[in-house]
């Protein structure tokens, strides 16, 4: 038992807008960037809970102050208090009677939520000297059910059901994480296809990742259809027929501009069309999933679900054929615990959103667990992989041949290195100073 005395909380930025890293139809220059905690405690060895959530740069401060409110509502309490009594905790946290009305469950204080969350279950798993995935696949099903909030869920998943869930894999459990350790997770690439990029860059892109053992890509698509049918064909000449391939328009349509595009897109054979529309619209991406059925697309949605509710609803409505959780995006990986037992009883696959600053350390995590202990299988599931900032992490993820390694190290694979954080820290980190000194930037 340790008792959290401290949090420090930084303000962690990356010019990624100056190569167009990141960019897509509605984010044309994002700064790749994170809200970056440390829990301090009392125990030994200086034990601490490293944790992060993701933003795109501007509005990184008001998730630094919302991380401030949720972390003083921890300090002084111990582990023992916390993590035997996590999804009361956690509930405690989401449903503060003031500052949730912000939200509820949503938004910039869910954000911070994540980065609360998080840091604590790094905390724990580096108590337990386990990476994360082990923590959580060494749980009996109860304890592991006894972390998630399961308020708002029990006309679709009951607390009963969720252990009948995890009871029912418990068999195998060991046989498949020897399976994982060995094969690695299935990964597909977005590295190849970011809507800034020229055709050079596809083509040489494409040809390094196949060259890697590469077999699955995704490009981002939606700001104009001429454009992205030669896009699309230059990636069909370099990958070939057989290899996956998956697009990512990143909200920009309504719903009948969604089929329309997409039925011109068709011949491409894509895998899936992802945020078609409104991350908000279940229904209307029920209607572009039944729309898009007969083409042989699948809709994938989810990095900018809300919470555990809107997923609930989507279920529920066939409102996607792939799942995409983040692990940043609803309230930590407790939320995401949720939507993974529903997504089992549902039968719909998850494939976790992944790029970002740490969102491919964390979703590693995610996926390892779903098939030990949830679905059991990789059956449609795929998590993604973005190839940038992976240097800044003491424990950075590893992918060789288009497969995520298993993470051995004790923790979330959250925690960034020193010298990272002193010069990206905005605005007066080294490497920020020497960029604004350029004329590159500017503080707002």
């Amino acid at each position: 038992m340790v008792k959290l005395t401290g949090l420090s909380v930084r303000d962690i930025r990356f010019p990624t807008s100056l190569e167009l890293h990141g960019s897509d139809a509605m984010h044309k220059s994002p700064d790749y960037s994170a809200v970056y905690i440390v829990f301090e405690t009392d125990g030994l060895d200086n034990i601490e809970g490293h944790g992060l959530t993701f933003t795109l740069g501007r509005g990184n401060e008001l998730v630094m102050e919302a991380v401030k409110t949720y972390g003083k509502m921890l300090i002084d309490r111990t582990t023992d208090e916390i993590f035997g009594n996590f999804a009361s905790v956690w509930r405690e946290l989401a449903h503060e009677s003031q500052f949730r009305w912000l939200g509820p469950e949503k938004g910039v204080i869910h954000l911070a939520l994540a980065a609360v969350v998080n840091a604590l279950w790094d905390l724990w798993a580096k108590m337990e000297g386990k990476p994360l995935w082990k923590l959580l696949s060494d749980m009996s099903p109860e304890q592991l059910v006894s972390t998630i909030d399961l308020s708002y869920l029990s006309d679709v998943l009951t607390k009963e059901e969720a252990i009948a869930i995890l009871q029912k894999n418990v068999s195998g459990k060991k046989e498949r994480e020897q399976e994982i350790i060995a094969k690695g997770y299935p990964s597909y690439t977005t590295s190849a296809g970011w809507l800034g990029y020229t055709d050079t860059q596809l083509r040489e892109l494409c040809q390094k990742y196949l060259k890697a053992g590469w077999k699955r890509f995704k490009m981002k698509i939606g700001s104009d259809l001429d454009e992205d049918i030669r896009r699309a064909t230059i990636f069909r000449d370099e990958i070939g027929w057989d290899n996956f391939l998956a697009m990512d328009a990143n909200q920009c349509w309504d719903v009948g501009e969604a089929v329309s595009y997409m039925t011109k897109l068709a011949k491409f054979k894509p895998v899936w069309i992802e945020e078609p529309t409104s991350p908000d619209d279940v229904l209307g991406h029920a209607a572009i999933s039944k729309a898009l059925e007969p083409y042989g697309i699948g809709v994938a949605t989810g990095e900018h679900c809300q919470n555990r509710v809107i997923f609930k609803q989507f279920f529920q409505a066939k409102g996607f054929q792939f799942c995409q959780i983040d692990s940043c995006r609803m309230g930590g990986l407790n939320e995401v615990l949720a939507v993974l037992l529903m997504a089992a009883k549902f039968g719909i696959p998850v494939c976790p959103h992944g790029g970002g600053v740490g969102l491919c350390e964390y979703i590693q995590h995610i996926s390892i667990f779903d098939f030990i202990c949830v679905s059991a299988t990789l059956e449609n599931r795929v998590t993604e992989f973005a190839d940038h900032l992976h240097e800044h992490f003491i424990h950075p993820c590893v992918v060789e041949s288009g497969a995520y390694k298993v993470p051995m190290s004790p923790g979330y694979s959250a925690e960034m290195k020193t010298e990272s954080l002193h010069g990206y820290e905005f605005p007066n980190g080294s490497k920020w100073k020497e960029l604004i000194s350029q004329g590159l930037f500017k503080v707002e």
